[in-house]
Parts: C-alpha cells; structure tokens; sequence
C-alpha cells in the first residue's frame, strides 16, 4: 500500500508521528535549551502546517457519480445488513434504505440502495430477477424524487 492510497486521517497521523520522531531526534541532539511546553508548542505548530500542506483539500478529490436504485420484491425478513452484503458483492455500496409502514413499523418489501454509477449498472445487471431469500428482486434504477408543492 502507497502513502498516497491511505485515507486523510491516516496519512495525518503517518505525518504527525514521523515529525514527533524527528523532534524527538532534534531536541535530543539540542540537549535541554529548549523548555518542554515552548518545543510541544512548536512541534504542533509545524504538523499543523505540514499537514495542511500535505493532504489534498475536498475540493480536489474526484467525485464519484452515484446511481440510487430501487430495489423491490425485498423478502420482509430482509433487514439493511443483509442487503448491502448482496450488493457489497457487486461493488461499492454508498447507502441502503429500507422502506418501512410509517404506523406499524413493519418493512413494506422495497428499498433504495445507493451506489457509484458503474458499480450500479453490474449490479442491476447481476441482481435483476434474481432470487434472493425465496423472493425474486426486481432492481432498476429509481426516479427522481418529486416534491409537491402543499396545497
């Protein structure tokens, strides 16, 4: 694995720990010139710099087109694990909704699942008219949501 696959938060803690070390080194080199609060003080400075500078801001990430496909025909047995582990094995999984009856409570056998444009066409493709727990699924991809007006 490259320095440059791991996540921001990885990468920062790598970064914060290697200068830890090299002031460690430093000030041992140094001696005892330096008070311990002024050196703690100076060495989170310059990780906080060397951080900003080093990790690649949100903005120049590559965003990723998602696909959310409608998922019906669910067994009701079918609970939002199960489902991103069927999906998970036809790529990335973003999200999963399961609909529910808004005064039972009780799963109403269709949900949304969220993934990346690509990984959404393989799995319309794998899982449509699939069987999956004695049901067989049906996977499109979903309509945009309408909002109406109230009245």
């Amino acid at each position: 694995m490259s320095f440059s696959t791991l996540s921001n938060a990885t990468r920062a803690s790598v970064i914060s720990v290697t200068i830890a070390a090299i002031g460690f080194a430093v000030l041992s080199f140094v001696g005892n010139t330096i008070p311990a609060p002024i050196a703690f003080a100076i060495g989170a400075i310059i990780t906080g710099i060397t951080i900003k500078f080093t990790t690649p801001s949100s903005s120049s990430s590559v965003a990723v087109e998602t696909t959310t496909l409608y998922v019906g025909n669910l067994p009701y047995r079918a609970n939002e694990t199960s489902v991103r582990t069927l999906f998970a094995e036809h790529g990335q999984v973003l999200s999963v909704r399961l609909m529910k009856d808004k005064h039972t409570g009780k799963r109403r056998g269709f949900g949304f699942v969220e993934m990346p444009e690509a990984d959404a066409k393989q799995a319309i493709q794998s899982l449509n008219d699939a069987e999956y727990q004695q049901r067989t699924l049906k996977v499109r991809e979903a309509n945009e949501r309408t909002v109406h007006p109230a009245e």
